[in-house]
């Protein structure tokens, strides 16, 4: 059974991505009320029931905003840093959480979920890949810097989904405030376009079938800025690079 990857959406209104490995399924992240992320599942043929954990990056309401809630109506467990969990609400049950070690990989059913810490301005941001033994998932959505560590994580994998915050001149010519801006751009805010494409040049692509650019900015990017970029550094054509958008997300892949 190959494994599947498919987005809710992604961007600062709220972020979400199912992994599929046969009958186990892991929502990464959940930035949507409880009604919207049921109506985003079943666009994909899903429902709350067919999870089997919801893994979390960080505490940011973009991507832990709707985790309790949800987790909390459906009893789903939540693996999620000690840091972040400081995020959680005081009445989430303690039976549903399930610390992790940043630096160990974990098991849920047959998808192995291998954690690592990256550059963020969060208490212990991680981002995550999924295997099945057979092919990687990098799955990197909020990041101000790269690190060895990160490509390390990221080099051979088989399919990426690729943060592409912002176009570096979009940002710098916008209305955002000043402090905001010099968050965003920072060592701890969010890649920009030329940073993400930076990475590709420097981790082993051999392998990659799927490349998509995410968590793009409403304001201080556009889609075609992102996707030249990656192809750029890819060497490929511009339409085999996708997009995850923040209201469609991206359909299922299969690696």
């Amino acid at each position: 059974m190959a494994l599947r990857f498919a987005s809710l959406g992604s961007g600062s209104s709220g972020n979400g991505l199912v992994v599929e490995q046969g009958a186990t399924r892991v929502l990464m992240d959940c930035g949507f009320s409880i009604g919207e992320c049921s109506a985003r599942l079943a666009r994909l043929g899903l429902t709350a029931a067919d999870l089997r954990a919801i893994v979390v990056t960080h505490e940011h309401t973009d991507h832990l905003g709707g985790v309790a809630r949800f987790a909390k109506r459906h009893a789903i467990p939540v693996f999620l840093t000690r840091g972040t969990a400081l995020s959680l609400p005081l009445d989430f049950p303690a039976t549903l959480v399930r610390f992790i070690d940043p630096h160990a990989a974990f098991a849920v059913d047959g998808l192995l979920v291998d954690p690592f810490l990256v550059p963020h301005d969060a208490r212990e941001p991680v981002q995550y890949v999924f295997s099945d033994g057979a092919a990687r998932l990098a799955v990197v959505t909020d990041l101000g810097m790269s690190t060895p560590h990160v490509e390390e994580k990221l080099t051979g994998c088989d399919a990426l989904v690729l943060e592409c915050n912002h176009d570096a001149a979009m940002l710098a010519s916008g209305s955002y405030p000043k402090m905001l801006k010099e968050r965003i751009s920072g060592r701890f805010g969010h890649l920009d376009n030329d940073a993400a494409a930076a990475i590709l040049t420097r981790i082993d692509c051999s392998r990659l079938k799927h490349i998509l650019a995410a968590h793009l900015s409403k304001e201080n990017n556009r889609p075609e800025l992102a996707v030249r970029a990656l192809a750029g550094a890819l060497g490929c054509d511009e339409p085999w690079v996708g997009v995850s958008t923040q209201d469609d997300g991206f359909a299922w892949r299969s690696v």
